[in-house]
């Protein structure tokens, strides 16, 4: 009998992927930086993403809309996430970096 090149039912069957976000793969995901302190939880935000202005709080200027930038929020908060997540702050990248 010739070989067969189709896959059987339930074998070599994936479940199918997320489609790739392009923007999200050059910026990188969340990931969790540890500073003097605390955790924080850090996600980039892309300048295609970007439709507001911010204050950044590390120097005190404007994130203008179109900037690539930082979101940042407690990851070791001890009144739960939703208290941490509402008090995430955008900064530049820059600023966030030199943050001690």
């Amino acid at each position: 009998m010739p070989r067969s090149n189709r896959p059987r039912s339930g074998r070599g069957h994936e479940p199918e992927a997320e489609p790739l976000d392009l923007e999200r793969a050059l910026m990188g995901g969340k990931s969790v930086d540890v500073k003097r302190d605390g955790s924080w939880s850090v996600q980039p935000h892309g300048a295609s993403n970007a439709v507001k202005a911010y204050t950044c709080p590390g120097c005190g200027l404007e994130i203008t809309p179109g900037t690539a930038h930082l979101v940042a929020w407690r990851a070791d908060g001890i009144m739960g996430e939703a208290d941490d997540l509402a008090g995430r702050r955008h900064w530049h990248s820059h600023c966030w970096k030199i943050r001690s």
